[in-house]
């Protein structure tokens, strides 16, 4: 059985949530609620667990803080394979079981997409990342969090003297986050020589036509699909020899199994927590530059809390990309300055505008 440990920061409720006629099964974690309600996607797989919704909630009370935003972290889970199950079922049957959590705002996340928020938003009346035709800002049609992470990419490039331009570039998971990540660094003048997704790795030293790589992913399924480059294992993305990875897929992608097979000068977290604090911690005593998932890849979140602030999509992407930026460049000054990882110094920055919110609700504590 795993154990979630509570801290001074939460979680504030755990449910596990089961319907026998629908059939589902779920995970909610409203982590903090200091600055605000929880924000937090809903993510559809067959393997997601207690432990990883809690890991991924407090990563989205870490990300919101830091992103300046009047919101705290939640995250939900659904077990199932989105594939094959019956998702608006599913989706109907949790937002009447959640109904009266009302310090819990889901959004889109792993599995899902901008119809299942139509659904809870019928259903119990909130919901981000709704589509634009009903008033809001589509995340993964508008590339939010992709964006965030080619902004992210100029400051922390810069500061290993990378130039962005000629960048090679690898995706680890090209969907939707890998997918803009690609399209937006591209843009910036990188050059992409490695996506992967579930089938396999399509690689191309001399570069990918991403364009082309985007039709094939959508039009025929997989990366694999794309003429040109080398199909390679779906794993063999980590090890290929490029500048910036971004891991944009699943946690835990990169580990101690596999942190030595890593090349690249830079890793910009496109999804949540995909590197094991162990690997992360030695990729950096090797000198490779690390920015971690809630600073790097908060453009999703910004652009959720800016549609639930009737905000347009102009001010949602200027916004993305001056927080993002900004924050980057507070925790490499802090990293350089205390001699820190980037991770404790983004969770120390995060954790003082928590720490002050709380103090004035009267919340007192110990930090850890």
């Amino acid at each position: 059985m795993e154990t979630i440990q509570t801290d001074a920061l939460g979680p504030a409720k755990i449910l596990q949530l089961y319907d026998p006629q629908s059939g589902l099964r779920s995970i909610l974690v409203v982590d903090n609620v200091t600055l605000g309600p929880a924000i937090g996607g809903v993510r559809v797989t067959p393997t997601v667990s207690p432990l990883e919704v809690f890991r991924l909630a407090r990563a989205m009370t870490l990300k919101n803080a830091s992103a300046g935003l009047n919101h705290g972290g939640g995250k939900a889970g659904i077990i199932a394979d989105p594939h094959t199950a019956d998702l608006e079922k599913l989706f109907r049957t949790f937002a009447r079981m959640i109904r009266e959590i009302e310090d819990y705002i889901p959004g889109p996340d792993m599995g899902c997409d901008e119809q299942a928020m139509v659904w809870l938003q019928e259903e119990m009346g909130r919901s981000v990342g709704l589509p634009a035709e009903l008033g809001g800002l589509p995340l993964d049609v508008l590339g939010a969090t992709g964006f965030g992470v080619a902004a992210c990419a100029e400051i922390a490039a810069a500061e290993i003297d990378l130039p962005l331009e000629g960048a090679r570039v690898a995706i680890q998971g090209f969907g939707n986050v890998g997918l803009a990540a690609a399209r937006f660094l591209v843009e910036k003048g990188a050059t992409i020589v490695a996506a992967n997704d579930s089938h396999c790795t399509k690689y191309d030293p001399d570069g990918l036509d991403v364009g082309k790589l985007i039709a094939a992913k959508k039009e025929l399924g997989s990366v694999g699909k794309y003429r040109g480059g080398k199909n390679l294992s779906r794993d063999a993305v980590i090890g290929v020899d490029c500048d910036i990875l971004v891991p944009a897929a699943n946690p835990d992608v990169i580990s101690m199994m596999n942190f030595d097979q890593i090349k690249a000068k830079l890793i910009l977290q496109g999804a949540n927590i995909p590197l094991t604090l162990d690997a992360e911690a030695e990729l950096h005593r090797r000198g490779v530059l690390i920015i971690p998932d809630f600073i790097a890849n908060a453009g999703g979140v910004i652009m959720a809390a800016m549609e639930y602030q009737r905000k347009n999509e102009k001010e949602a992407f200027n916004y993305i990309r001056e927080t993002i930026q900004a924050n980057t460049s507070r925790v490499l000054q802090r990293m350089n300055r205390e001699n820190v990882l980037p991770r404790t110094a983004a969770e120390e920055l995060a954790k003082i505008r928590l720490k002050t919110a709380m103090g004035y609700r009267g919340w007192s504590y110990k930090w850890h």
